[in-house]
């Protein structure tokens, strides 16, 4: 059975669309049976930014080579997962900063990456990632729209070689009915659900 580490920074406890969205997503991926989900939910993480001493207590950890510190725990439990899925709503052209806190933390060289004289090459194990988004605009294809290109140029980074992102838009905009919007989304995530 694979490892599907889902990180869930959907922020909105109640009435969080991106949250419908990895909830459908996953609810795929049990019914296939061949999935062990492993859930982080980011909100409930006492996750901290780089900052005065918490940045050189990192750096004393890994100069002294103490990989196996709880310090790293994120990055470890990242580098085993056999699949990834990230779900956050479109914040600021981007995602919500508790992502990036969150990314920043899973960079540790040994762990999930290597830097050495032949550059940078990806640790991890897992083979696909995929984000889940919903916006309340339409960004797709455009330069605005920073999350889901950040997200895949970190995806080659880590080493895994697929990635995909759903994304709902045009909540906001009146367009469309939200929950047809929600469903069009719902049925390309089964889609990608099929070839995880």
């Amino acid at each position: 059975m694979k490892t599907v580490l889902f990180v869930d920074c959907c922020i909105r406890r109640e009435g969080s669309r991106s949250k419908e969205l990895a909830d459908f997503f996953i609810g795929e991926l049990e019914k296939t049976g061949e999935y062990k989900i492993e859930t982080i939910c980011l909100m409930d993480e006492n996750l901290s930014y780089f900052c005065d001493g918490f940045f050189f207590r990192r750096e004393r950890l890994l100069e002294s080579g103490e990989m196996e510190h709880p310090r790293f725990r994120y990055a470890h439990q990242f580098a085993e997962a056999d699949k990834i899925v990230i779900a956050a709503p479109f914040w600021d052209l981007s995602f919500p900063a508790l992502l990036k806190v969150y990314i920043e933390n899973l960079c540790v060289d040994g762990i999930t990456f290597h830097s050495g004289a032949e550059g940078l090459v990806g640790l991890c194990k897992a083979d696909h990632m995929v984000y889940l988004t919903t916006r309340g605009g339409i960004y797709a294809d455009s330069d605005m729209e920073m999350g889901s290109a950040y997200l895949e140029k970190m995806c080659r980074f880590f080493g895994i070689d697929r990635y995909d992102c759903v994304a709902a838009e045009g909540l906001d905009i009146g367009a469309w009915p939200v929950e047809e919007l929600l469903g069009q989304a719902k049925g390309r995530a089964a889609e990608v659900a099929k070839t995880f």
